[in-house]
């Protein structure tokens, strides 16, 4: 009599690193998606976390606080409506980015964030100004005519708006300061996280 041996023989292990091989090149297009938007989410996010920091601060400090997007992190920075870095100071930053933070030493940074984390070369950002100063009542001064807003996108891959397949995000500053994030793919009247 024959004893049978358990487990898996040559052919059924190739069969099942076939299926593997075919569920792995399914989805991987929609993982890369996924990372991708969570990259351009979390640019989006710290857009807006660096506006509210700016605007809390300058209520706290009833002082004029600015939110700046600069070129680079160091002490050659300068103003960029692009990004991808950004500073929050009670002064101008421009040539300044590297300093630490301090109440006392000019620009008198409250804090910054380079643009390589969280996010990647790829991960693109359009504003509408490079700075942003908020007031003591937390408005934004000079008052715009209209809302403020900065785009995050991908370089590479278009926006679901524009029949790509990144979800794009905007980051819009009213006039009094409201900060708030949305998706210009959606619409306003029938989804609350929509641009329009």
């Amino acid at each position: 009599m024959l004893k049978r041996q358990s487990g898996f023989g040559f052919v059924e292990l190739m069969i099942g690193l076939v299926v593997l091989g075919i569920l792995y090149a399914t989805a991987m297009p929609a993982f890369s998606n996924l990372v991708r938007n969570s990259k351009i989410r979390a640019t989006a996010e710290s857009i807006q976390n660096g506006l509210q920091l700016a605007r809390v601060e300058a209520v706290r400090r009833n002082a004029l606080v600015r939110f700046q997007l600069t070129d680079s992190m160091t002490n050659t920075c300068a103003l960029a409506t692009a990004g991808p870095n950004w500073v929050v100071s009670v002064d101008a930053v421009a040539g300044m980015c590297g300093n630490a933070p301090s109440d006392t030493t000019a620009p008198r940074i409250v804090q910054s964030r380079s643009g390589s984390e969280g996010a990647d070369a790829a991960t693109v950002i359009d504003g509408d100004v490079s700075s942003l100063t908020f007031n003591g009542l937390g408005g934004v001064t000079p008052r715009p005519a209209a809302a403020v807003e900065f785009d995050v996108t991908h370089a590479t891959i278009g926006c679901v708006a524009d029949s790509g397949v990144a979800r794009c995000l905007r980051v819009i500053v009213s006039p009094g300061g409201q900060i708030r994030m949305c998706d210009p793919s959606l619409s306003l009247a029938s989804d609350p996280r929509g641009c329009s």
